[in-house]
């Protein structure tokens, strides 16, 4: 039903589909998701003003990702937009009755798209690139707002919205994947598009910091680390729980590496995150160091770009590092490394997963198999831990 009310939909976008221009004077980029994945579209953002240096290229995110893209330097203009589905904010109708709750919740995704589609139309956009293969909304938006070049993926919900479509793969890098959907344009345009090898790490991610990042990170070493010692960091939250691993592991990871290379270990972790990095210091033999809340994006990946080794699950924060080339150890389980792995050297960053036969299965909110500890995570030891740590900061 829903496939066919979106065909329906696309059909009444070509309604309001604007004559194509000779040339490419104004890109749109769509990007909803959260700060990882706004990460892993940054060597996109560069392919592209490689290929179209004249161009004005407009990014479009959620404001929960914005300051991943506010200093990019491919970009001209940034807008934020309030995508439907990935707003974790509360209820904006709190006081209406259950059923008409129900009812507007149903219609505003709709509402917003024709809202912010007529806002677009203004723009005069001669492309749209889809940097995330199955957001039918946003394919959509691109189609109602009248632009007439409209490239990303052929998935089912999103094709029909799509002037070019390649092929969709849902076991493809998503980096990889975006630097396609560029190279598709480029190719069409019979632009210069020899920027990167499709396999190659040449386009690394890109998150640029301000002097006042580097300023604060300066500052804090300078109060907690003495001139000649190293750094380690572990952050281990995320927003799924079944991304967690074992609190006493990393424990004893902490323990284990601070005591053979005389390092100190500093835990960070978000606002909701304190109990969590509280639980894993009250467990350790040494003392740790800790930043729960407290420091900007900026200032965080400032900090990361001194450390000697970053840790932790598959989390926006280890993205943020690998933009800043500093080697780091991710664990998965229910993540898929193929899809949202680090985009980076693998002799510098490296993934550790148990293998079981369920992982990775995608859902982030809860066991599938109401397992208790979660079994994928639980399953990464700390020998294998220790080993891949040993072996980068040796």
């Amino acid at each position: 039903m829903k496939l066919f009310f979106l065909l329906l939909l696309a059909l009444i976008a070509r309604l309001f589909a604007r004559p194509p221009r000779s040339d490419l004077k104004k890109i749109l980029v769509i990007k909803p998701d959260a700060l990882g994945d706004a990460l892993l579209a940054t060597p996109a953002l560069r392919r592209l003003r490689a290929g179209l240096p004249d161009a004005q290229i407009t990014g479009v995110v959620g404001p929960w990702s914005r300051v991943i893209w506010a200093r990019n330097p491919d970009l001209d203009l940034l807008l934020d937009l309030p995508f439907p589905g990935f707003n974790r904010a509360s209820d904006p109708n709190p006081d209406l009755p259950r059923p008409r709750r129900r009812l507007a919740a149903a219609l505003r995704p709709y509402w917003l798209l024709l809202r912010y589609a007529a806002l677009l139309r203004r723009g005069e956009y001669d492309a749209a690139l889809l940097l995330r293969d199955d957001h039918w909304w946003g394919a959509a938006l691109a189609a109602l707002a009248g632009i007439p070049r409209r490239v990303g993926h052929a998935h089912p919900l999103c094709a029909p919205f799509l002037s070019d479509a390649l092929p969709y793969d849902p076991a493809e890098h998503v980096s990889r994947q975006g630097l396609a959907v560029v190279a598709r344009l480029l190719d069409a345009e019979r632009l210069p598009n020899e920027i990167v090898e499709p396999s190659g790490i040449k386009l690394p991610l890109r998150f640029e910091l301000s002097p006042n990042d580097h300023a604060w990170a300066e500052a804090w070493m300078t109060g907690q680390i003495s001139p000649g010692e190293k750094l380690l960091v572990i952050h281990p939250g995320t927003g799924g729980p079944t991304k967690h691993w074992l609190p006493e592991r990393w424990a004893s990871i902490a323990d284990a590496l601070a005591s053979r290379h005389h390092v100190h270990v500093l835990f960070t972790g978000g606002l909701g995150e304190a109990d969590l990095v509280d639980h894993i210091c009250g467990m350790m033999r040494n003392p740790a160091l800790r930043i729960v809340g407290g420091m900007s994006v900026g200032q965080m990946a400032a900090l990361l770009a001194r450390a000697t080794l970053v840790l932790g699950v598959d989390s926006g924060p280890l993205h943020l590092a690998v933009s800043q080339g500093v080697p780091t150890i991710h664990l998965y389980g229910p993540s898929d490394q193929r899809r949202f792995g680090p985009w980076g050297p693998l002799e510098h960053h490296m993934v550790l997963r148990s293998g079981i036969f369920c992982s990775p299965c995608g859902v982030y909110n809860r066991c599938p198999r109401g397992m208790q500890p979660i079994e994928c995570m639980a399953t990464i030891h700390v020998t294998h831990v220790l080993q891949a740590a040993n072996k980068l900061m040796e």
